[in-house]
């Protein structure tokens, strides 16, 4: 499960080293990916955002796909998104 406290230590994290590898080794009961914020539907909105960084929520529950989620008690992971440069 994620907290918004936790999401908070983590957007902290993400400032000092964005990969997913930093992250987990951090946060290793977290599921972290790495993309650009380009690549993320435009329709989900991030649960965080830094300057750089948008933090979405992740679950696996349904058992087969990560799923963008809103519910900090079914999450199991973040997404980090990088903003492109403008």
């Amino acid at each position: 499960m994620i907290t918004p406290p936790l999401l908070a230590r983590v957007a902290e994290a993400v400032c000092l080293n964005p990969s997913a590898a930093y992250l987990r080794g951090k946060f290793p009961d977290v599921h972290f990916t790495e993309c650009s914020a380009d690549d993320v539907n435009a329709r989900f909105k991030p649960a965080l955002e830094t300057d750089q960084y948008e933090l979405y929520l992740i679950s696996g529950s349904t058992g087969h796909c990560l799923e963008i989620t809103a519910d900090y008690e079914g999450a199991t992971g973040i997404i980090v998104a990088a903003k492109a440069d403008e």
